[in-house]
């Protein structure tokens, strides 16, 4: 076991503490990848000699010395690799390292009855078809021939498929690898109807994600919005619980962007494309992607004073809010 997946327990909107703890673990190894909003992959080969000490005992050192100096529990998985480590995460609790052996046995046993969508990097088409055919678990998946996955999934999915589910991973550790995406959730606490209120959880998702790329020092290039509606009933589906259906929409900005206004605006229009009516929506999700550094992004200046008041309002905003709490500061409709 050289790998550990380190989920942080933060709290939705502080993940810019997460450099603080990602530069705690570089105290044990310059390997790291971070894993925003709160996680991160380590890779603990050269650590565990130098330490003398295996990862799991390393993994305890590194959860006490993350309350003592910042407060934040964590939880820990480990493996042989990134993919064995991020499973293993998964069926990890606060407090308890859950570990994979890096033998091929113990490696076949951990995978043999779990689901294939357990898998990292198998979605939910793809493990809808696997079952489809039998193929529901990842030992049944490891025993079935190279060439009936390609057939199911495609040549390259299969051969990927066939290798993970036989505990072959090619993944590895990146150091300082900059965040894909970041997202920001509104659930309701009930079905809701009103578009008013439709805009006021868009609102409120656009100034976090804004608020957190800028605090990260990042921008991004596009914006995707996901509606999710309240289940089909039972009788349409055939099934106990209903299904939950959802519309995803994304577009890219016009330029680079954190500012919320901008971030607001799009997600608005993605909104008002969709044409519900009467839609009983059940949570709606916005997420940032395509991030890149702020100080390399281009920005068309507009010679607008409006415009510029907004953006050094929002410079305040943002100090305000880093002293005395998230909701310090935020858009009159939402105080109501």
């Amino acid at each position: 076991m050289t790998i550990l997946c380190v989920r942080f327990q933060l709290p939705p909107m502080y993940e810019a503490a997460l450099p603080q703890l990602l530069g705690l673990l570089e105290e044990f190894t310059p390997v790291v990848e971070a894993l925003p909003p709160d996680g991160a992959l380590v890779d603990l080969r050269g650590a565990e000699r130098y330490f003398g000490r295996g990862a799991v005992e390393l993994a305890s050192v590194i959860r006490v010395r993350a309350l003592a100096h910042h407060g934040v529990d964590c939880v820990i998985g480990a493996g042989p690799g990134p993919m064995l480590a991020r499973m293993a995460l998964a069926e990890a609790a606060p407090g308890v390292t859950c570990a994979v052996p890096g033998d091929p046995e113990a490696v076949a046993e951990f995978l043999a009855e779990r689901p294939v969508a357990a898998l990292p990097g198998i979605g939910t088409a793809t493990a809808r078809t696997l079952c489809e055919y039998g193929l529901d678990t990842l030992g049944r998946a490891a025993a079935a021939p190279l060439s009936t996955l390609q057939r199911l999934v495609g040549a390259k999915a299969g051969r990927e498929l066939h290798e993970k589910a036989n505990g072959v991973d090619r993944g590895r550790v990146v150091p300082n690898a900059v965040s894909r995406s970041l997202a920001a959730e509104r659930p309701f606490t009930r079905d809701e109807l009103d578009p008013d209120r439709h805009r006021r959880a868009l609102l409120s998702a656009a100034g976090e994600l804004g608020a957190r790329l800028r605090a990260l020092g990042k921008v991004c290039r596009t914006l995707t919005l996901t509606v999710r509606y309240a289940d089909l009933p039972r009788s349409r589906t055939g099934s106990s619980g209903g299904t939950s259906i959802s519309t995803t929409r994304s577009r890219t900005l016009k330029e680079p962007t954190a500012h919320s206004a901008a971030l607001t605006k799009t997600a608005y229009g993605m909104y008002e494309a969709l044409g519900l009516q009467r839609a009983r929506v059940r949570a709606v999700t916005l997420r940032a992607e395509g991030l890149g550094p702020a100080e390399q992004a281009s920005y068309q200046l507009t010679f607008d004073p409006a415009d510029e008041k907004i953006r050094r309002i929002e410079e305040v905003a943002d100090r305000a809010r880093a002293k005395f709490g998230p909701r310090a500061v935020m858009p009159g409709t939402l105080a109501a």
